[in-house]
């Protein structure tokens, strides 16, 4: 992760070291907070980030779950997204579009406080980093079970949640795994720490219902997209655990980690541990819709110049 220059802090873009919050920030002490992650991509017409409206959308329908105020509408946050990016002359970046209750009340009832956004945008690289694209990396059943939709708004992106993920993604990573894969209270599986999770049997592809807690991701929407494009059948079901091993192929999407193959799962070998033609084929299109290479698709572009 590399420092940019400027952040955009409450409608102003500040420098990248002064940009800081009070240490009685309330979404610091009690995760009172949303966000988003979105990225933008080098295109022949230049720099151009995927999908912003959909994540903003989706940034204020959060923000209705913690009952947030935002100070901003929806198209001045795409257009300070915009200018953010244009501020760092970043070609391809991460954007980190944060919004949470500030400092003056510190009780748990957040709704004294204001509620700050800090835009970002870094030179980051995949959420989960392999050398070989084509190696499918190795996963475990996490033994933290994922939180339940009655406990929390897991439809939100809420910064509280992924307390939940940050704990099944570091006992994998000490146990020798690469990512885990969440569980609910019912045994269905859900998705991963930081990604939704697709398999493929037959030549089908299958999915977990939003309904088991997953996120309603935008890579999740996007993959889905793609198989009516390419005329797979997908198959949005309830998958128990001890189906997991029986698959053909395994992949994980998100918006930081784009489509990852998995290889293995609890040590049990998915295909032959690499990926598989159908994960390849979603692999290649998603590359070239978000580098605006599929003209049909062009509309989920927002062009920087």
């Amino acid at each position: 992760m590399l420092e940019s220059k400027k952040i955009w802090v409450d409608g102003h873009l500040v420098n990248y070291d002064e940009a800081k919050i009070h240490v009685l920030t309330h979404g610091l002490h009690y995760g009172t907070g949303v966000f988003e992650g979105i990225r933008s991509y080098n295109t022949n017409n230049g720099p151009a980030i995927f999908r912003l409206d959909d994540h903003i959308r989706r940034l204020f329908n959060s923000a209705k779950a913690y009952f947030m105020d935002f100070a901003y509408n929806k198209d001045e946050l795409i257009q300070s997204s915009i200018n953010t990016v244009k501020a760092n002359n970043l070609d391809e970046c991460y954007i980190r579009i944060i919004a949470f209750y500030g400092y003056g009340k510190l009780g748990v009832n957040p709704l004294p406080n204001k509620v700050s956004i800090v835009i970002s945008v870094l030179n980051w690289s995949e959420h989960i980093k392999k050398e070989n694209r084509e190696e499918g990396i190795n996963t475990m059943v996490s033994p933290w079970m994922k939180v339940d939709v009655r406990s929390m708004p897991t439809h939100a992106k809420g910064v509280a949640n992924y307390a939940n993920s940050a704990l099944a993604r570091i006992e994998a990573l000490k146990s020798g795994a690469d990512e885990a894969i969440m569980i609910n209270s019912n045994g269905f599986v859900v998705e991963a720490s930081a990604e939704n999770i697709f398999f493929v049997k037959n030549g089908e592809i299958y999915t977990p219902p939003i309904s088991t807690g997953a996120l309603e991701g935008i890579t999740r929407d996007t993959v889905i997209e793609i198989t009516k494009q390419n005329n797979i059948l997908l198959n949005i079901e309830n998958i128990s655990r001890d189906e997991l091993y029986y698959f053909e192929e395994a992949f994980l999407t998100g918006t930081a980690s784009e489509i990852v193959p998995i290889g293995k799962i609890d040590h049990r070998v998915i295909g032959d541990g690499k990926i598989g033609p159908v994960t390849q084929k979603i692999q290649n299109c998603y590359g070239q819709i978000v580098r605006g290479k599929i003209e049909n698709n062009r509309s989920w572009l927002t062009f920087i110049k």
